[in-house]
C-alpha cells in the first residue's frame, strides 16, 4: 500500500507560479509511475502530467505543455509539479496519483489507470 500527500497549493495571481509536491510513503516511489490530475468545481477530473518510474518519460496535457514541468526524486520519494504562467481557469483541486502500470505509454494519461490517489491540494488563480 502506498500513501500520497500533496502540498504546495494556494492562492496566486494570473501569470504567477506555484510548485506542488507529492510525498510518497509506504513503498519506494520508484515502484510507481506517477501522475498529476486536477478537478475544477462541476467538472470531471482531468489529466495534467505524468512521469514514468525512471523519470525519463513524461506526458503533458496539451493545455499545460511548455508551462508545467513534472519531475521526480526517487531518493526523496517526491514528485514535484512546477506550474508557471498560471491561468484563472486552472483553479482546481490538484491530485497526485500512482500506478503500478508497467508499460510506458499514453495510458499514463488516463485516470482509470491509477490505483492510488492523494487527498488533493487547492490551487486558486485570481484574475
Amino acid at each position: 500500500q502506498v500513501q500520497l500527500v500533496e502540498s504546495g497549493g494556494g492562492l496566486v495571481q494570473a501569470g504567477g507560479s506555484l510548485r506542488l509536491s507529492c510525498a510518497v510513503s509506504g513503498r519506494t516511489s520508484s515502484s510507481y509511475a506517477m501522475g498529476w490530475f486536477r478537478q475544477a468545481p462541476g467538472k470531471e477530473r482531468e489529466f495534467v502530467a505524468a512521469i514514468s518510474r525512471s523519470g525519463y518519460i513524461t506526458y503533458y496535457a496539451d493545455s499545460v505543455k511548455g508551462r508545467f514541468t513534472i519531475s521526480r526524486d526517487n531518493a526523496k520519494n517526491t514528485v514535484p509539479l512546477q506550474m508557471n504562467s498560471l491561468k484563472p481557469e486552472e483553479t482546481a483541486v490538484y491530485y497526485c496519483a500512482a500506478t503500478t502500470l508497467a508499460s510506458i505509454s499514453s495510458r499514463l494519461m488516463r485516470k482509470d489507470e491509477y490505483e492510488y490517489w492523494g487527498q488533493g491540494t487547492q490551487v486558486t488563480v485570481s484574475s
